[in-house]
This record gives structure tokens, C-alpha cells and sequence, in this order.
């Protein structure tokens, strides 16, 4: 079944940062399977858009390698690198990381009763077995937290980093009690951050950061044609 691209909103934003996220989108969640050829003309004609705000975001898909440009044959979707999950691993657990530890020392009562009201709507998204949501509130959560630091710079340099990372992540989403697992992960999180307590926040983030990568090997092995052959 071909993937459903709603076209852009005209008048709201520039169209090149919205058909960047568009595209994006369908990549980290493999709606555009590794491999896949990406036209130009189709993507334009299907997001209503012209060709030029289609290439532009196809350039930025490149930069963060979750696209390569074959000279004299077209556009592909770049298969998951496991070095390029590892590199993106390491650039969100030294971001992160280094923000929730400020903000542990910085959060303020209705700043702690935000983060509870993004994890209740992680625990309905849970029990309604949502996946595809539960990928969305879980970047929401990650940057409140980053948020709270004083420093969002951090969040918009691990979202430019963690592109393979977050293709793996969406794979290992629908696995039996992993959204559960997550969602208990974030609770650890939040509570230790509302202590005031910078060392167990920094110890419970890092935990959960590497909870993607212990699913790796059997993420590649469900699907090896998603990943480079290496």
C-alpha cells in the first residue's frame, strides 16, 4: 500500500521545513522502506508542493544520512547504519545526560506537574497500544527535559543526530511490553528529576538511553534488509 502524504499547509509555514519533517517522518517510521527510490516529481505532485522545497529537504535528509543521491540514478532511503546508530547514541547520551542533571537543580513545581501530565498521556497511550503516539510524546518528554536545562540547543542538536537511532527505536516500539518498559524508564526519570536528585536522574536517563541499543541485535535480526550489510 502506498504511504499517505498529506500535502502541506500553504500559508502556515515556509513548505521546505514542512516537507523536510514530512519526509523525515516516513523514514524514521519505515512508511519509506530502506531502499526505496525517492522521485522528485512524485513527491512534489503528492505533497502539492514544487520541486524546488523537495529538493532542498531531500539535501537535508542527505546531510544527516538518511538518504543517499546516486549521481545518474536518483534518490534512495539509506539503509539503518549500525556505526551511524552508534554515533547518534553517543551525541544524545552526552547531550541529554549532561541536561537533566540541570534540570533536576532547576525544575519548579508546575514545570514537575508538566512532565506528570506528559507521562499520563504516555500511560494512555500505552494502554491503548499506540505505538506510532507513544514515539511522538516520548520526544515531547525528552525535550521538557532538555528544556528544563536552560539550555534547547540540546534538543535540536540531538534531533539533527539521532535520525538511525530513531528508526530503530520506531522498530523496537511494537515488541511485546517494550512501551510499558519505556514508560516505567520515563517515570524512574521524572521522579528522580522532581527529588531534585542530578545523579540519580543522570543514572536513570543513561539507563534508559541504552535500552534502544540492547534491542539492536534482535531489531537487525527481524529485519535484516533494513540495515547496512556490515
Amino acid at each position: 500500500m502506498a504511504t499517505v502524504l498529506v500535502p502541506v499547509k500553504r500559508g502556515t509555514a515556509p513548505a521546505g521545513p514542512q516537507v523536510y519533517a514530512v519526509l523525515r517522518a516516513a523514514i524514521i517510521a519505515a512508511e519509506f522502506e530502506p531502499g526505496r527510490q525517492l522521485s522528485e516529481n512524485e513527491l512534489a505532485a503528492r505533497l502539492g508542493v514544487s520541486r524546488t522545497p523537495v529538493r532542498e529537504a531531500l539535501a537535508r535528509l542527505r546531510e544527516e544520512r538518511l538518504v543517499d543521491i546516486v549521481p545518474q540514478l536518483g534518490t534512495f532511503v539509506s539503509p539503518i547504519s549500525v556505526a551511524s546508530v552508534h554515533d547518534a547514541q553517543f551525541v544524545r547520551e552526552s547531550l541529554e545526560t549532561s541536561a537533566v542533571r540541570l534540570a533536576a537543580e532547576r525544575a519548579e513545581v508546575r514545570e514537575i506537574a508538566q512532565l506528570h501530565e506528559l507521562l499520563q498521556r504516555q500511560e494512555d497511550t500505552v494502554a491503548a497500544g499506540d505505538p506510532d503516539r507513544f514515539a511522538i510524546l516520548d520526544d515531547e518528554l525528552h525535550a521538557a527535559l532538555c528544556g528544563l536545562s536552560g539550555h534547547g540547543i540540546a534538543w535540536s542538536l540531538v534531533q539533527r543526530a539521532k535520525g538511525h537511532l530513531d528508526r530503530v527505536r520506531r522498530l523496537s516500539l511494537p515488541q511485546p511490553d517494550y512501551l510499558g518498559e519505556m514508560l516505567a524508564e520515563h517515570t524512574a526519570v521524572v521522579a528522580a528529576v522532581e527529588r531534585g536528585d542530578p545523579d540519580a536522574a543522570e543514572r536513570e536517563l543513561r539507563h534508559h538511553l541504552r535500552m534502544v541499543l540492547s534491542a539492536l541485535p534482535g531489531i537487525r535480526n527481524d529485519h535484516p534488509d533494513y540495515f547496512e550489510d556490515s
